[in-house]
């Protein structure tokens, strides 16, 4: 599995984050020219005949500054699945990592669709101020909290326009690794993160990146003057390693992170799409609904407490006093129960059943 990563220029961040009618043919633009990479190059290698490609997309609308910045990151097969022929089958068909040559191409192709993508809703460099920013008309307030987020300035107030205040001091930083790596148009595309087929652990972990929220809280800290510190996750080219917001400003930036109602933030392409004809074929299927595999119970879907404590890493049946594991033993859902059991529970006289 290998990791894109589009980032898209500040207009058009700030366009897509309130229009989920534009975001899906963006996506869909972007995920065309990677396909398009791996069909070409399986052809070139394997002159594999119709390949099939698939990929995961999370759709991320913040920065690393808890700013609008609403960009994609995709996990795509490192190759593609073809019809084996003589075999009858489908197989893999793994291709070799694509240079900063490929990556510059697929950049080159995916600005290109997206362009015309918005020629045609009337979007390109010639259009109509008003119609390209319908927001600013139905929600002006909305709009410049969007604009200022998108640009890291500050929205209202006293300090309206100018740049979030940043701490740290300059520093001379070693330049990142910009093999895999490509920048044009105001976009840039990143293909360097690769997962290995067997290594089921590096890969959630790169999962659980792409679907982490927008902020740390544990780099969050409120200071003695009210205001609110926020301490980066990686220091900045100019030494900055952290930023400082008024709560007025903190809680503007916040709100532009709220995807717009409906917005799936989660898409699912090619092979993997749920509608795919080969979806069947590629998704293994759990072992009790193989064919070659003996009859056995399905095994139930995981409780809710082994979620959380996967997801949150907190264990709600951990008993905070003796830390021994409790169990359920029933689920009250009744009000008048639950407020009798409360009282019991905080060593007061229950009151009567009636009452």
């Amino acid at each position: 599995m290998r990791q894109w990563v589009l980032s898209l220029p500040v207009s058009l961040r700030y366009r897509i984050a309130y229009d989920g009618a534009l975001l899906t043919p963006i996506l869909d633009a972007f995920i065309r020219a990677v396909c398009a990479s791996l069909r070409r190059r399986a052809r070139e290698r394997y002159q594999a005949r119709r390949p099939q490609c698939g990929a995961v997309t999370f759709v991320q609308r913040f920065g690393g500054a808890i700013n609008l910045n609403v960009h994609f990151h995709t996990l795509a097969f490192d190759g593609v699945y073809a019809v084996d022929h003589e075999a009858g089958t489908i197989e893999f068909l793994r291709l070799p990592a694509p240079g900063t040559k490929e990556v510059s191409r697929v950049l080159a192709d995916a600005a290109g669709r997206i362009a015309k993508c918005l020629n045609r809703r009337g979007l390109g460099d010639d259009a109509d101020p008003e119609a390209a920013d319908p927001l600013a008309q139905r929600d002006p307030l909305l709009a410049r909290l969007y604009a200022a987020s998108a640009q890291g300035r500050v929205s209202d107030g006293e300090r309206a326009g100018q740049r979030t205040t940043r701490v740290g001091s300059p520093t001379e930083l070693p330049p990142t690794d910009s093999s895999r790596g490509a920048v044009g148009g105001g976009m840039s595309l990143h293909a360097g993160v690769y997962v290995p087929a067997t290594d089921r652990r590096r890969l959630e972990r790169l999962c659980r990146y792409m679907a982490r929220p927008a902020l740390a809280t544990e780099r969050l800290e409120r200071l003695a003057d009210g205001r609110i510190a926020y301490r980066l996750r990686h220091p900045w080219r100019d030494g900055t390693t952290g930023l400082i917001f008024e709560p007025r400003e903190f809680i503007a930036r916040l709100a532009t992170l709220i995807p717009p109602p409906r917005a799936n933030q989660l898409r699912y392409h090619g092979i993997l799409a749920p509608a795919a004809a080969w979806r069947d074929k590629v998704v293994p299927a759990p072992e009790s609904e193989r064919e070659d595999s003996p009859a056995v119970p399905r095994k139930h879907s995981p409780s809710w407490a082994t979620l959380l404590k996967r997801v949150f890493a907190f264990d709600a049946l951990r008993c905070p006093r003796c830390a021994g594991q409790m169990r359920v033993l029933a689920a009250i859902t009744d009000e008048r129960t639950i407020a009798r059991f409360s009282i019991y529970l905080r060593g007061t006289r229950a009151p009567p059943a009636d009452g």
